[in-house]
């Protein structure tokens, strides 16, 4: 019966928050509530809530501070020269123009915001390939095929969810992880290669001194000798960004610290250390370096207000998500439904597959997060493979580690908001993107996956 059950309220919150008729805060505390009057277990509700909401609070902070420190890094023009560097470094080379995107994506992904990163992105390279006559496609499915690999960070949400999920560390499940998320990002990189030789193949190559002269100009497509536009207007860089509409990279906005550069720069750079060293818990980690950032940025209390308003959207709806799954994962396994599905699920999987949970978790985690949302998968299927692979022998930090292989694919699903934001501002069709994207974004995946064998992390 608590099988039934079980699978039941999974599939219930699955199809209300992939339908949209809840949002996910909302399913992952009404719908386990709601099961858990059903099993007669209502009288301990509060238990499992309280008590899951105490192992949840140091993920929540870390998301908190984290999403508050990159959000400042950006509003004080942090990622700006880098930008423009890659600009530089574009020229009006189809292969530089195309790499250069996958850069920038993956630098700009440390926010752990696919949003913002996409805005960026878009904001900073969309010119170039207007105006150098690319595939915009090339553009979108390289963008979110790095940020599907970056999205992996522990403030990024996947490996977050998969620790509160699970009740494990973040940091135990992300550090051991970097080996194999470091090919997939080189395999982001060589696909962009690839791609943009594809690119200059189809365009011929473009020579160009410059990378911004004024529009007017033109310059000779080598092949054919057609004409094409000079990319760029103006008289720098950093004008493309800001006549492209995202103010998040206007070189003028009032939030920019030029002369605390180096001290942002040093400061990030000791706090990634300190996270990949393991001198602190990440959350401390993040507290502090949110609290640093804002003092020396925003001496004053108005300024410092403002900015951790302005980001208070993304604070909310990821810290809400954390403790509201607290209700789902408290009565998962408070009501000992976890239990009856894993040894269910034990039972379906083939003996000579049991030893192999790691892998089965890995090759499903394309799928199943790319036709469902993280929530879905990481709150309602993760904790179900780590019980059956707990009965092999097999440990829920190496389930956690697998299930990451699938995100290069997930950031191109249709229920990732994020998505539509890159779509949009690249004014290119879904549909388009989609069938673009998904095989490169799946080989990603199975190529951060193999990675992860090969290296013995999971």
């Amino acid at each position: 019966m608590l099988t039934v059950l079980g699978f039941t309220m999974i599939a219930t919150f699955l199809v209300l928050i992939m339908l949209k008729k809840l949002s996910p805060i909302a399913a992952l505390v009404l719908i386990p509530a709601l099961f858990c009057v059903f099993v007669g277990k209502g009288a301990h509700l509060g238990d499992y809530v309280v008590d899951g909401v105490g192992k949840l609070a140091p993920t929540a902070a870390m998301l908190m501070f984290a999403i508050i420190y990159f959000g400042v890094m950006i509003d004080v023009g942090l990622f700006d020269p880098i930008v423009r560097g890659i600009l530089r470094f574009c020229k009006a080379d189809p292969v530089r123009v195309v790499v250069g995107t996958a850069v920038l994506a993956a630098i700009v992904s440390l926010d752990g915001d696919g949003s913002t990163t996409f805005m960026i992105t878009v904001s900073a390279m969309y010119p170039l390939y207007k105006r150098l006559g690319m595939s915009l496609v090339v553009m979108t499915g390289v963008a979110a095929t790095a940020n599907g690999v970056m999205n992996t960070l522990p403030w990024g949400g996947p490996t977050a969810r998969a620790a509160t999920a699970l009740k494990l560390d973040a940091t135990d499940i992300f550090v051991p992880m970097i080996p194999a998320l470091a090919v997939g990002l080189v395999a982001v990189f060589v696909l962009a290669y690839v791609l943009g030789r594809r690119e200059r193949k189809r365009l011929g190559y473009l020579t160009l001194d410059e990378v911004l002269e004024p529009e007017s100009e033109t310059v000779l497509v080598a092949a054919g000798g057609s004409e094409a536009p000079r990319p760029g207007a103006g008289g720098g860089a950093a004008d493309l960004p800001e006549a492209d509409g995202f103010p998040g990279l206007d070189p003028q906005r009032a939030t920019l610290r030029p002369r605390l550069y180096w001290f942002n720069a040093a400061l990030t750079v000791v706090l990634l250390t300190a996270m990949i060293m393991e001198w602190l818990p990440i959350p401390v980690l993040f507290l502090l370096g949110a609290a640093l950032a804002l003092t020396v940025n925003f001496p004053h209390m108005p300024d410092q207000k403002a900015r951790i308003a302005a980001h208070s959207d993304n604070v909310v709806n990821v810290a809400g998500m954390v403790f509201a799954a607290a209700v789902f994962t408290g009565v998962l396994n408070g009501t000992g439904m976890v239990k009856h599905m894993a040894d269910w699920l034990v039972g379906a999987v083939p003996e000579g597959m049991g030893p192999h949970m790691a892998l089965v978790t890995g090759v499903l985690s394309l799928p199943l997060t790319y036709f469902m949302s993280n929530d879905g998968f990481y709150f309602g299927v993760l904790p179900v493979l780590a019980e059956a692979g707990a009965a092999h022998g097999v440990s829920p930090v190496e389930i956690a580690r697998a299930s990451l292989a699938g995100q290069a694919l997930h950031m191109s699903s249709p229920l990732v908001p994020a998505v539509y934001v890159l779509v949009g501002m690249a004014k290119v069709e879904f549909g388009d993107h989609t069938r673009f994207t998904v095989k490169w974004a799946a080989l990603t995946s199975l190529v951060v996956l193999g990675a992860g064998i090969l290296f013995g992390i999971v």
